[in-house]
């Protein structure tokens, strides 16, 4: 089989390479093998930690600032504008890079710098606001964030409560007078890389919590928590979002914007795919090839590659991926699309090795699976 026009669209390698990165490792793999192939790098990414820098590769523009990290120090963050719309992702004000995940932590973290890049931005003139989600250290609902923005989040006393998830249990009222009047008719959406709701066995505390610090204990005080901040909401005139798909995303950020911003909250995937011109060049490859970090159940369910293989599909047009480790069996793999794929760290002598030598790696294990393929 021949390949004239292959088509490079993978995720991050988290740890290793940005998802333009990997694709320019994936691409000069692809002209070892296929020398006279017409290459097209497409990176993407799921709406998570990574996002802006696939919005910048697509030509935005970059914002700087600092602003109140997921505890007390501050950090250095940054946005995007493009086309006239500001891309912010959460995780650069409140990422879990920024702190050592502990039971105390992921009680304290919080969003409030979320909001500073969003007020930032609607003081810049932007009307339309884009809020990635994912790969944050907080599990806060999304209260830091409405706070920056000038919510009075108060427990039955009358007094304001501090900021973190874990605090959030004693939340009895909410205005958000302030934070609509600031936010004018300005339009806000939420890109999330996963469906999980707010609450529950399937909610932001009892996914995503542990990844953060919490043991069982803290991942049922912040569900509690949560509860408490979701139905303040409520009785604040907020519509209930607590079981809207994608609510949970973010430690709840998702659903605090819904709620507290009148976003709406869409595949963040779907969204990259919109901004990058993806679509425009699966109709016209012979191959696609895809990869992420880790290929494994999760990336069945909402991200990047398993979006590519589903839209490469539709086409015919086969799919080979590669990534840091592949965890999904052969039967897993055709059934989500993919035709053939290769893992790092297969071919390392460590999984340490296969981090740090991602780049040579990646562009040597591109080649050999593009010529075991192709020769099958």
């Amino acid at each position: 089989m021949t390949a004239r026009k292959v088509v490079v669209a993978p995720d991050k390698f988290k740890g290793s390479l940005t998802a333009v990165e990997a694709a320019e490792a994936i691409g000069a793999g692809v002209r070892d093998a296929l020398p006279e192939a017409e290459v097209t790098l497409c990176p993407v990414a799921d709406g998570g930690e990574g996002t802006l820098d696939v919005l910048l590769a697509a030509g935005g523009r970059r914002v700087d600032l600092g602003v109140r990290g997921p505890l007390h120090d501050q950090v250095d963050a940054w946005y995007v504008v493009l086309d006239g719309t500001a891309y912010l992702e959460s995780a650069r004000a409140c990422g879990i890079e920024y702190v050592t995940p502990t039971p105390q932590v992921a009680l304290a973290a919080h969003t409030y710098g979320v909001g500073e890049l969003m007020a930032h931005a609607l003081e810049g003139g932007a009307r339309r606001l884009v809020l990635t989600v994912g790969g944050t250290a907080s599990t806060d609902g999304g209260a830091g964030m409405l706070r920056a923005l000038g919510a009075e989040i108060l427990d039955g006393t009358g007094h304001p409560i501090d900021l973190g998830g874990g605090p959030l249990g004693a939340v009895r009222t909410v205005d958000l007078t302030k934070v609509r009047r600031r936010l004018g008719n300005a339009e806000v959406r939420v890109a999330t890389d996963v469906t999980n709701p707010l609450l529950g066995t399937r909610g932001a505390a009892a996914v995503f919590g542990p990844q953060k610090g919490a043991g069982p204990a803290e991942v049922a005080e912040l569900d509690a928590a949560l509860r408490a901040w979701s139905e303040a909401l409520v009785a604040a005139g907020a519509p209930p979002v607590a079981s809207v798909p994608g609510a949970g995303a973010g430690g709840g950020v998702s659903a605090g914007a819904m709620a507290g911003l009148g976003a709406t909250a869409e595949s963040g995937f779907d969204l990259v795919v919109e901004l990058t011109g993806v679509g425009a060049a699966l109709a016209e490859a012979d191959l696609v090839i895809t990869g992420e970090g880790s290929l494994d159940a999760q990336s069945l369910d909402g991200k990047a590659p398993a979006g590519i293989a589903t839209r490469a599909g539709r086409r015919d047009v086969p799919v080979l991926a590669i990534a840091g480790r592949v965890l999904l069996g052969e039967a897993e793999l055709t059934a989500a699309g993919i035709a053939a794929s290769r893992a790092l760290v297969d071919h390392a002598p460590s999984a340490e090795h296969a981090q740090r030598a991602a780049y040579p790696l990646l562009r040597e294990q591109t080649a050999t699976l593009l010529r075991s393929w192709l020769t099958r």
